[in-house]
């Protein structure tokens, strides 16, 4: 279905008979880590309902939006397949008849790493997601793990305003050889694709940090993930970080559960992936 008034009756509708909706919002070009989070929500919900809309908010000036991977068609078979009942397909015109004069912001979070990397990136995502969850009403939403900031902002902007949605994160679907699943994956050249990985290696150097060498530091952390990348020219990295998982900011000391961030460049795509850690140590009161 491609209109809002649709898309909004019909969840209503199943709502009405008692039915819970899980709702997956995706941009298309469906690979296994969305299928995952399809897969997931017909475990959880009743009726399971997909967006696919490419979001023009969250792209930059000089961002892939043109070449963004499109086939829709592709995109309704294999979220049928997975179990999706309601796949809401909307073109720009439908979501915005008119330029919109609000943007939602969410502050703090939405300001480090990518927010810092990609400029405007959070306002855009929070607004169509803010957007979204209002036409879909009381859910359960499916988010991947894989971009956990944008995980973390949906989180407190769904807090914040009160909406009647529980934000459900699920695991990152990775590649035998541990590259985390991406539509933007398909840009990678042959020889790109398999150095790609070097990225996950970086992460797990990390863990291996924190979880085997208990470091306190963030910093000996970081310089442990960063050190993998350095080894081969081709990665230019943006950063790497240790964080608390459920605000970004970074601890003076390492100790509990953290997560791990790492963002690079290969040729002219940017991966960005993430792990969780645990420390030995505790953290203080």
């Amino acid at each position: 279905m491609t209109r809002r008034e649709e898309w909004a009756e019909a969840l209503d509708e199943a709502r009405s008979g008692g039915a819970t909706v899980g709702l997956v919002p995706t941009m298309g070009a469906l690979h296994g880590g969305h299928l995952s989070l399809v897969r997931r929500a017909a475990a959880t919900t009743a009726t399971v309902a997909v967006s696919v809309y490419v979001n023009p908010l969250q792209f930059g000036r000089d961002e892939d939006l043109a070449r963004y991977p499109r086939d829709l068609e592709r995109d309704v078979a294999v979220a049928t397949a997975a179990g999706a009942q309601l796949v809401f397909a909307p073109e720009a015109g439908e979501m915005w008849p008119e330029a919109p004069a609000t943007t939602v912001h969410v502050r703090g979070i939405t300001e480090p790493f990518e927010g810092e990397a990609r400029p405007g990136h959070f306002d855009g995502v929070a607004t169509i997601v803010t957007k979204l969850l209002s036409l879909s009403g009381r859910c359960l939403a499916f988010f991947g793990e894989k971009d956990f900031q944008q995980l973390a902002v949906v989180r407190r902007l769904v807090r914040d305003l009160s909406l009647p949605v529980e934000v459900v994160g699920c695991p990152t679907v990775r590649d035998a050889d541990g590259l985390a699943l991406s539509s933007r994956n398909a840009y990678l050249a042959p020889a790109e694709r398999a150095a790609a990985p070097r990225v996950y290696a970086a992460l797990l150097a990390g863990r291996r940090a924190v979880e085997g060498r208990g470091a306190r530091r963030p910093g000996e952390v970081e310089a442990a993930m960063a050190a993998v990348l350095a080894d081969d020219p081709r990665f230019a990295l943006d950063y790497a970080a240790v964080v608390r998982p459920d605000d970004l900011s970074v601890p003076t000391v390492v100790a509990g559960e953290v997560r791990l961030l790492v963002a690079a460049r290969l040729g002219g795509t940017r991966l960005v992936d993430n792990l969780p850690a645990r420390s030995p140590h505790p953290e203080g009161p």
